[in-house]
């Protein structure tokens, strides 16, 4: 008697790498109750869109992606949206969109076996509850990425910047206990992972009750075969003395922060509600490359901002100058419903073409900086590890601790191994590199 074949599931994904490690949750929960990841929505007995909220252009992206999910999807296909917009439209999404069964929020994707085969049987369903205890230590995530592992190390965010969704859409802040977080840590190790990005709305005010951030990067920085260690995204408030030293005495730590600014104006950042001031966050820029030598900062910059006049925005690229940061993520500030940022006046609205010329000009600071910067490097040798094969030109892209990104020549066999080059050429953002045989050192003669 033939065995009838696996049911499949087609997962895609939209948003920040917290939205990715929830995706491979799912796939593992559901690859563990029988299911068949597949690469293509096309025949898919299940497609689950796993959605961003944070600006209104991501949404959008969503919703036109389920219209052609329509035309694409076979009859009896269960699809469902899951994630942050899927929290923050809850039922009104099976009213926009008749074609969907399922609206599943962050913390409801332990029943999600259950909520799939309900919607086969004709029942849609919206399960958008918060669950101050969830943080499925039980299941074991389908990575898709074979040399860097995410590690969700806390949930949710007390922080109540004025323009942002996250409190809404995945609750208040929880973390993991520090013992589950070695725990998986451990195991990817044992999987040949030797990198590992630790996960957070606010990554660095960590507190599982008995121990703090620092206390997580010394233990994660302990566990035997973890070479490098990254963390995102953290809050300039919560780098503590205390946090910074376990950064620059762990040594896999690696000598890269992401720290959003999100305005280089005091009088700006007050009205986002971001706790701190344009000198608060240069002195915890001080400190940070003070204690770690080399050390690459990246941001976040939103411009337009309601309210924010043309000195605001010439305080933020002088900050942007000061900082000399390595790389930034620019966005053009956008209204969401439900965050107190509706409750400016209207009075208090940037135009369009007043923010879409703010950013260019952003984004042109920032490139020129980090061209500058990055061309006083070529010539210089750095440790990479490849991560993949690029998207053309029949290169590998590989990453340096600093997390420059560098193309180099070599095959697929060479994905997750650690190499040396020599920075040969830089587009101005990324680097071009050659390998170089590394020095291995002989004993001396007696």
């Amino acid at each position: 008697m033939l065995q009838s074949p696996r049911p499949t599931v087609y997962i895609e994904t939209y948003g920040c790498q917290m939205n990715v490690s929830d995706t491979e949750l799912m796939l593992g929960k559901l690859t563990e109750s029988g299911y068949e990841s597949v690469e293509q929505p096309d025949g898919a007995d299940v497609i689950l869109i796993n959605t961003c909220a944070i600006r209104d252009h991501a949404e959008q992206r969503v919703i036109g992606r389920l219209g052609e999910m329509k035309s694409r999807m076979k009859r009896d296909a269960v699809l469902g949206v899951t994630g942050c917009m899927a929290q923050r439209l809850g039922s009104q999404l099976l009213d926009r969109a008749r074609h969907v069964s399922l609206v599943i929020g962050p913390d409801s994707y332990r029943d999600l076996p259950l909520l799939i085969e309900s919607a086969r049987s004709g029942i849609r369903t919206t399960a958008t509850e918060f669950d101050l205890e969830e943080h499925y230590e039980d299941f074991t995530p389908r990575r898709f990425d074979g040399v860097k592992a995410w590690i969700p190390v806390q949930r949710g965010c007390d922080y109540r910047c004025t323009y942002c969704i996250v409190p809404t859409t995945r609750g208040p802040e929880r973390s993991r206990q520090l013992a589950e977080v070695v725990r998986e840590t451990e195991s990817v190790v044992s999987s040949g992972i030797s990198e590992v990005v630790l996960l957070g709305q606010t990554v660095n005010s960590y507190f599982d009750g008995q121990h703090d951030f620092a206390d997580l990067l010394r233990a994660i920085g302990n566990v035997k075969g973890v070479r490098r260690l990254r963390f995102t995204s953290p809050h300039p408030n919560d780098f503590s003395a205390a946090v910074i030293r376990a950064m620059a005495e762990t040594e896999a730590c690696c000598e890269h922060v992401h720290l959003p600014m999100q305005s280089g104006s005091t009088r700006t950042l007050k009205r986002m509600l971001r706790r701190y001031t344009r000198e608060r966050y240069l002195e915890c820029v001080d400190k940070l490359r003070k204690a770690i030598p080399n050390l690459a900062l990246t941001t976040d910059v939103i411009v337009g901002f309601p309210g924010e006049s043309e000195a605001d925005f010439e305080e933020t690229l002088s900050a942007v100058e000061l900082v000399g940061f390595d790389d930034a993520y620019t966005f053009k500030f956008s209204l969401r419903d439900g965050t107190p940022a509706t409750r400016f006046p209207p009075s208090d609205t940037v135009s369009d073409e007043i923010a879409s010329d703010r950013l260019a000009r952003l984004i042109a600071t920032v490139r020129a900086g980090s061209r500058e910067r990055n061309l006083k490097l070529l010539g210089e040798r750095r440790e990479v590890l490849v991560e993949k094969s690029a998207r053309r030109g029949g290169l590998l892209q590989s990453r340096t601790r600093d997390f420059k990104t560098v193309m180099i020549p070599g095959d697929v066999s060479s994905i997750g191994r650690y190499l040396s080059v020599e920075l040969t050429g830089t587009t101005g953002s990324t680097f071009i590199g050659k390998v170089v045989p590394q020095r291995i050192a002989l004993p001396l003669a007696v």
